[in-house]
């Protein structure tokens, strides 16, 4: 892993930088059946070029970041399709290559002295997400920091395996969980990770902690580069960041869903019930969500090529 922060370096480059969008709505917006425990996980045993196509896709769009395919992959979830666990850390391992070959490929045909080099983020995703039974929007694990970090500690290494640049440790309903994998980041010297939270409104993150009292439990832990949310409504955006701006000074990373919501009876995406005074997308909020304190911006669900390529427009204005 590099030690170099490598948000900062693209900063260096860039007014702002851009995460990729969705990769699972994505996926399934092309014809993929996410069905399953594994969620887009499962197509790094069954369709890997799927994936690949979709990093290659937000890199043409404008992407500098793209968040592998790992958020859902584990060494027991993969076992509970038959598969071994040297098969298992393989596919983990792959989720990276995949997103590098995309990067790679990327490069090899657009790079410049004068925008930022394409990263690669190996996603960790929360506990609940290998429970797969919403557990990642509450928190309410039963767990102690302790456990939660033997938990997360095999795939982190694995993951770092093959060198992604930095690691998006995303989707996280609570500070203990939070805290334990900053100590696993911390075991190893230079690696570098954001840690972004899922929030209930503009104050909370989504077991009821203050984000505030999260920017600053995490503000001064050794390898994490950024702090943020993810995977919340847009109207909750410009207020998260100001609560984590007064507590820190580290760069904000904010990649919120589409405005949809999913219903869990129908399961199926309907249109949000955001307050008139919200963004209605990533573009028209980001210009709010910049001038707040936020310093990397993206999409998460029900976002795709088309959102980040707006945004990648918006910064084009923005830098002239």
């Amino acid at each position: 892993m590099p030690t170099q922060d490598p948000i900062a370096a693209g900063l260096a480059r860039a007014p702002y930088l851009i995460v990729d969008g969705a990769l699972a709505t994505e996926l399934q917006t092309r014809g993929h059946d996410l069905s399953g425990d594994l969620w887009s996980a499962r197509l790094l045993r069954d369709d890997p070029a799927a994936i690949r196509d979709v990093h290659t896709a937000y890199f043409s769009a404008g992407a500098d970041i793209a968040i592998t395919a790992s958020y859902q992959a584990t060494v027991e979830g993969f076992m509970r399709l038959g598969l071994d666990a040297a098969s298992a850390e393989a596919l983990i391992r792959r989720s990276v290559t995949l997103a590098k070959q995309a990067r790679d490929a990327h490069w090899a045909k657009h790079a410049s002295d004068h925008i930022p080099y394409p990263l690669v983020a190996a996603s960790v995703g929360p506990y609940g997400a290998y429970l797969a039974d919403g557990s990642e929007y509450r928190g309410d694990y039963g767990l102690d920091r302790a456990a939660l970090a033997d938990f997360h500690r095999p795939r982190l290494a694995t993951l770092l395996e093959t060198q992604p640049d930095l690691l998006a440790i995303e989707t996280l309903p609570s500070l203990d969980e939070a805290l334990a994998l900053a100590e696993l980041v911390a075991e190893r010297p230079g690696t570098q990770a954001w840690i972004t939270f899922s929030a209930r409104d503009g104050q909370h993150i989504s077991d009821g902690t203050p984000i505030a009292e999260c920017a600053r439990a995490l503000r001064d832990r050794p390898g994490i580069c950024a702090i943020g949310i993810n995977c919340t409504a847009l109207e909750h955006i410009e207020s998260l960041i100001g609560e984590i701006r007064n507590q820190c000074t580290l760069p904000i990373i904010v990649y919120p869903n589409s405005g949809e919501h999913y219903d869990g009876v129908a399961k199926r995406w309907v249109a949000g019930c955001a307050s008139a005074k919200a963004p209605s997308n990533l573009a028209e909020g980001a210009s709010r969500w910049l001038a707040a304190g936020a310093t990397v911006i993206g999409g998460c669900c029900r976002t795709g090529p088309d959102d980040i390529a707006t945004l990648a427009q918006h910064r084009r204005a923005a830098d002239q």
